[in-house]
């Protein structure tokens, strides 16, 4: 059992983790802190309990450099379920709309999902952690209060319809950070006019990093895997200052 009063303090580094399904980011940062027996973690982008998929997580120093991970674009392997809307965006909501598919074709799918791809405005939906007067949105809408919110640009760089079978579209989407996949989901099933939510939603990159190097959720608890697995401030400052370089030529 280690010694809470008696933090490591020599760990500082990044971690790429697979966070399951069932189970929020912070839980997912949780189990990492008490196994590393560490005082400061942090995350970049908050996945739904949802979701799965690649999750940054910062430990030590490292927790500094979140902001300039939280920026990188995203790639998301994503289902949506035409015909239904929910309050939440996704299937953990209550359903508010179902409405016919019958005739909805794959090119009128392909057709709909085009609108999207550029730079677009999203506003940002109820079940966030965007905060509105010091309450998080999330916390309202638990509370069935809605508020205004303004939207925000985001760019979607590509959609690549996977399959459509029984109504439900697979894509693989990427975006600018600040995209709200539910969101996506909602204004493409409004333009298709059946509605749509999200039914599964998986992260796979975020920037160079991907979900296939990443930790998966049986290694939370071993500290010497995860120990091994840390990338270090030296590679990751080095790493910027080549992606620096890039940017600038």
């Amino acid at each position: 059992m280690p010694n809470r009063n008696n933090f490591d303090e020599t760990l500082s580094g990044m971690l790429l983790l697979d966070k399951p399904a069932g189970i929020t980011s912070f839980k997912a940062i949780a189990k990492i802190r008490r196994t590393l027996n560490v005082k400061k973690t942090g995350h970049c982008g908050t996945l739904d309990p949802l979701a799965t998929g690649l999750l940054l997580a910062l430990v030590g120093k490292a927790t500094k450099l979140q902001d300039r991970f939280m920026k990188k674009d995203k790639v998301y392997r994503c289902s949506f379920l035409l015909g239904t809307t929910t309050d939440s965006g996704d299937m953990e909501g209550n359903v508010i709309e179902k409405k016919d598919c019958t005739g909805i074709t794959a090119a009128d799918t392909e057709k709909a999902m085009n609108n999207f791809v550029g730079e677009i405005e999203q506003v940002p939906p109820m079940y966030s952690a965007l905060k509105y007067g010091g309450k998080k949105l999330y916390e309202l809408a638990r509370k069935g209060i809605t508020v205004d919110r303004q939207p925000r640009k985001v760019t979607i760089k590509s959609i690549k319809i996977l399959s459509f079978k029984d109504y439900v579209v697979e894509a693989v989407v990427e975006c600018s950070s600040g995209t709200y996949i539910r969101t996506l989901a909602e204004d493409f099933g409004r333009v298709l006019g059946c509605g749509a939510t999200v039914c599964a939603l998986r992260r796979e990159k975020i920037g160079r990093f991907g979900v296939e190097n990443a930790l998966r959720a049986a290694d939370f608890e071993n500290a010497e895997k995860i120990k091994s697995s840390l990338i270090s401030l030296e590679e990751l400052n080095a790493d910027a200052e080549m992606q620096g370089r890039g940017d600038a030529e």
